[in-house]
């Protein structure tokens, strides 16, 4: 019981992950940054001479949380694109220094905006110098916040993947083998696999093919969708379903393929493309080059 309930868990929150990441995250520095600010505050009222009024350390630390939830999105797409490898070690460490440079500035001249706007309706003004000496000394901040951005980024990504898991074909070993050139004849290819071996931390799990309700092409792997669930496969959506061909699974839309006996109907729109809807509830785009080819396998 203990075993579905974290895998109930998980696939809730799989589901919306960046969402709640990014929910995660804006509470975090929410909390971090409220204690930053008591902290200020607490500082320079040690004596009774009050040199700063008690909503000035909030905003400052408001408005750097605010501007890095902003970059944010920014920073984690980049790191999704330039993930770190060994190979070119130090050319990737080369390139993320600039990129500090850029965060930094980025994340600077929105904090001090955001400042300036609160300081100027409280009838004030901030004022943001030296800029050569207070950017240097942000820089510093900024520069470890994107490092420990990056080093949490893999390790995250390290973690989900080992929870999430990764399916593989259960016959992909008897293929390897068959492929191999023993002799002069051309290898037989091999029959399309009942089942899907998934591997999740130490486990091992068998899913059938037939009970795969829809295909989803997503980067280097393909996403199986099975009662709400989602099993990584590597490879592309082309390669997948030419594996998976005598299991009545076609092709719908370029990013999409569909389990025949999972469709509960189909409505075509005046364009040419169509919304397929499954017996689960699910509702997947048509596209019009593949209609008819749908169509035929459906006759």
């Amino acid at each position: 019981m203990r075993d579905k309930q974290k895998s109930t868990w998980f696939e809730k929150f799989d589901q919306h992950k960046y969402l709640y990441s990014y929910l995660l995250i804006a509470a975090y520095l929410l909390i971090n940054n409220s204690i930053n600010a008591s902290s200020v505050w607490m500082e320079h009222n040690r004596s009774n001479d009050v040199q700063i009024q008690m909503w000035e350390p909030y905003v400052w630390e408001y408005s750097s949380a605010l501007s890095t939830l902003i970059l944010l999105p920014f920073i984690v797409a980049l790191f999704a694109r330039m993930p770190l490898r060994f190979a070119n070690l130090g050319r990737q460490l080369f390139i993320h220094f600039l990129i500090t440079i850029l965060y930094s500035a980025a994340h600077v001249g929105l904090m001090v905006m955001f400042r300036e706007w609160v300081y100027m309706l409280d009838g004030g003004n901030y004022d943001f110098s030296p800029w050569l000496r207070e950017f240097w000394y942000e820089y510093r901040k900024d520069a470890w916040g994107y490092v420990f951005w990056l080093i949490l980024y893999q390790v995250m990504q390290s973690l989900y993947a080992r929870l999430k898991g990764e399916a593989s074909l259960v016959n992909d070993q008897e293929e390897a083998v068959c492929a191999k050139p023993d002799s002069m004849s051309a290898p037989s290819p091999a029959p399309s696999p009942d089942f899907l071996l998934v591997k999740k931390l130490d486990k091992e799990f068998l899913v059938k093919i037939d009970e795969i309700e829809w295909l989803e092409s997503a980067g280097n792997y393909v996403n199986l969708h099975k009662q709400g669930r989602i099993y990584p496969l590597r490879g592309t959506l082309n390669d997948t379903i030419a594996r998976l061909s005598d299991k009545g699974f076609s092709r719908v839309h370029r990013s999409f393929a569909v389990n025949l006996a999972a469709i509960d109907n189909i409505q075509y729109q005046p364009s040419g493309d169509g919304k397929i809807t499954l017996k689960a509830g699910n509702t997947l785009n048509l596209s019009r080059r593949y209609k008819d080819d749908l169509k035929i396998k459906l006759s």
